[in-house]
């Protein structure tokens, strides 16, 4: 069933989807003021449920890259995405009926619904990660046979280039990189345009939804005095998404990071309060976690740093010394894990030496952080 999205769950959606970014996805809070501006301009954004679509609808999905320390200060002027999708309809010679995200990330949560809005398009409640990922070519999508070309990147002054590799998602991905490096670090897509057909077939269904929840989760919990972290837990196991597991709780004490190729890459260390350490790797969103040495969560499994007592989602570009933190491991919806997807975006496709594990694996104990205080 379609539903309206108004300016009143913006809010609960930025902080779910950045929850489910895993670090990465990109700081939400630009992104969100040029949809509320959006929608006050052009009203309500619908948004088809994955499963209701007519098989022919054309969707062409849009979104931000780039490395999310450049995204803090490089701000988009908010017209550059309906350029991009503007030009790959130009390119293909069809006009989308919907748009849709690639990613469940802060900002990658929103570029697309102010595309919905500024041409007055629906939007799909679903997406191609499920999460966010650093590459482009780690998509469902184009595991399961979509694939990005042709795909136009945008930049801030309007200047468009059109990447067509065919089949080569991974060579899309490096020439499209090195476009968004000489537009200042970031810039704005359109790719993986599809049929409804597809998008029932290879993306991961409601997670708009999802993210709003997630976010309304956190905030009607602690509007309660409640326990968020219980509160997730309570409220993903009635998801695909099941498991939330506790990695750990302690104090920031070492951020390494810097921006590299297009992408933020670094570590993250954390002491814990009784005692031990968690070591965080990341490439714009956290890919591994190892608790004294040893394996907790692996990447595609999320691994979500939030404050310790707001359960508010903190980004890799937001890690501070100092920051008191909860790390949790949330697991994939099974589209994610199988070998298809793994080849794609498991650990090995980052150089990790690690095996796929699923975290509740990993971490047989349940959720039972002490309630915030």
């Amino acid at each position: 069933m379609s539903w309206l999205l108004d300016e009143s769950h913006l809010a609960d959606l930025a902080r779910g989807a950045t929850l489910l970014g895993t670090g990465g996805g990109g700081d939400p809070y630009i992104g969100r003021l040029l949809v509320a501006e959006a929608i006050k301009e052009h009203g309500p954004i619908t948004v088809l449920d994955p499963e209701e679509v007519d098989d022919d609808l054309f969707v062409i999905p849009t979104a931000m890259m780039g490395a999310p320390t450049v995204m803090v200060e490089k701000v988009p002027r908010g017209t550059e995405p309906v350029v991009a999708l503007r030009t790959l309809e130009q390119r293909l010679g069809r006009t989308a009926q919907a748009t849709m995200p690639i990613e469940c990330g802060g900002l990658n949560s929103m570029i697309p619904l102010l595309v919905a809005a500024r041409a007055g398009l629906p939007i799909i409640d679903a997406d191609g990660m499920g999460r966010a990922f650093p590459e482009l070519q780690m998509e469902t999508f184009g595991v399961y046979g979509v694939h990005a070309s042709p795909m136009v990147v945008a930049g801030d002054r309007h200047e468009t280039v059109v990447v067509d590799t065919g089949d080569d998602d991974v060579r899309m991905e490096r020439l499209a990189r090195a476009c968004a490096i000489q537009f200042g670090g970031a810039a704005l897509i359109a790719e993986y345009a599809m049929t409804g057909a597809d998008v029932k077939r290879v993306a991961i269904p409601r997670t708009l939804s999802l993210g709003i929840g997630a976010g309304r989760t956190i905030r009607e919990a602690r509007e309660d005095h409640r326990d968020p972290f219980a509160a997730l837990a309570e409220y993903f196991a009635g998801t695909i998404y099941r498991n939330v597991r506790p990695l750990f709780r302690g104090k920031v004490t070492d951020v390494e990071r810097r921006t590299e190729g297009g992408f933020t890459r670094g570590g993250c260390a954390v002491a814990g309060f009784d005692d031990g350490v968690l070591e965080l790797r990341f490439q714009n969103e956290h890919l591994l976690a190892l608790r004294d040495g040893v394996p907790v969560c692996v990447v595609p499994d999320l691994i979500c740093v939030v404050d310790d007592t707001t359960a508010e989602p903190i980004t890799t570009e937001g890690l501070r010394y100092g920051q008191r933190v909860v790390v949790l491991g949330i697991s994939t919806p099974d589209i994610m894990r199988t070998p298809e997807a793994l080849a794609v975006f498991g650990p090995a496709a980052f150089g990790l030496d690690q095996p796929f594990v699923p975290v509740e694996e990993l971490v047989t104990e349940r959720l039972d952080v002490p309630a915030a205080v």
